[in-house]
């Protein structure tokens, strides 16, 4: 079943909106600039649900050996038996984890690092989940959930990156964003576009841009311009692009918590170095200034999802980049948002 179908099937589902933003468009001299807004996406504030939820149901429809992945057949399949998911977090991601592990009547274990705000924390918590604290860095609290959940027989470790003998998982979460590349396909035909000049879309472990990137590169859309962006704090990407081959980044304190990763997925990392246009880097005060520009758009956008606001002026304010794409005045620019301000408040002293 492909994961839109999966989707269908969960109560509550459907598509977020697709946002013109003219004032932005002038902004950045070109046509359009389209946002596609993930502030409220099937009871959260985030769009990692697309992938924790189809990525579950397949883990358990695997397990259980499920003719067909729906919502209630997983229901079933789960109910009487002792099912836990664990899953590491800087924030949206374990919390979409801990909302389908109540949906299906299934434990969660959640372990996150000290840098994750108090909100998102109280959040992981209020969705019923067991939450563990790890003093470290991202790359500490992913190996800490893995070592617990390969020590529990009943355990689904449900993450969104690879390494080696790990894979099928961080695959199907990738499948599972799909469903928000095809929404957007079929909302921007019916504004009469055809494939988007520019796409941006931020990245951490880069799950989401590797969806992205095989979407559109699938498509044989050729002319689609992919930029990703990453925080100035927490650029493993762009450090691996650089280097020509994966490299932990050092990471630091930043307010675009989801993005603060400091190794990109093994299953991303290909086909980003291969589909990617350029990546680039954007700083705190630039995604909280794009913030508070979304917002007075009628835009709800968190800093992660902001960060694509950032990059675009970052790289469109630079007349040598746009000519080298050949960006066209009339351009049709989408900026992918994945979270709303809830997800991630903005720091008081950052407003």
């Amino acid at each position: 079943m492909p994961a839109i179908d999966f989707h269908r099937t969960l109560p509550g589902y459907q598509p977020t909106p697709l946002r013109d933003v003219p004032r932005l468009a002038t902004e950045l001299g070109v046509g359009r600039v389209l946002v596609k807004e993930e502030s409220s996406r099937l009871g959260l504030p985030a769009f990692k649900i697309l992938g924790a939820s189809y990525a579950t149901a397949r883990a358990l429809g695997e397990r259980f050996g499920l003719s067909e992945v729906t919502l209630d057949a997983v229901r079933d399949a789960v109910r009487g038996r002792a099912v836990r998911l664990y899953a590491a977090t800087d924030g949206n991601h374990g919390r979409a984890v801990a909302h389908v592990a109540a949906l299906i009547g299934a434990a969660a274990t959640i372990y996150y690092p000290p840098g994750i705000t108090e909100a998102a924390k109280k959040a992981i918590g209020a969705e019923g989940a067991q939450v563990v604290e790890v003093d470290g860095v991202y790359d500490d609290v992913v190996a800490r959930a893995a070592a617990a959940a390969a020590a529990d027989p009943e355990a689904v470790l449900v993450q969104d990156t690879s390494w080696a003998g790990y894979a099928d998982v961080p695959q199907w979460i990738v499948d599972g964003y799909s469903t928000l590349c095809l929404e957007t396909d079929d909302q921007l035909a019916a504004l009469g576009l055809a494939a988007p000049d520019l796409v941006v879309v931020p990245v951490g472990v880069g799950s989401f841009a590797q969806a992205v990137v095989s979407h559109y590169r699938g498509a044989g859309a050729d002319g689609v311009t992919l930029l990703a962006v990453e925080p100035d704090r927490a650029a493993a990407l762009v450090a691996s692009l650089r280097a020509g081959k994966p490299v932990t980044a050092p990471t630091g304190d930043t307010i675009m918590t989801g993005l603060n990763c400091g190794t990109v997925s093994a299953l991303a990392w290909p086909v980003l170095r291969d589909g990617l246009d350029g990546a680039v880097t954007v700083s705190d005060d630039q995604a909280a200034a794009a913030v508070e520009d979304l917002e007075r758009s009628g835009v709800d956008s968190g800093p992660c999802g902001a960060a694509t606001l950032a990059a675009a002026r970052l790289v469109l304010g630079q007349a040598g980049w746009r000519e080298a794409i050949g960006l066209r005045p009339d351009a049709v620019v989408l900026l992918l948002s994945t979270e709303g301000r809830a997800a991630n408040p903005v720091p008081e002293d950052r407003v």
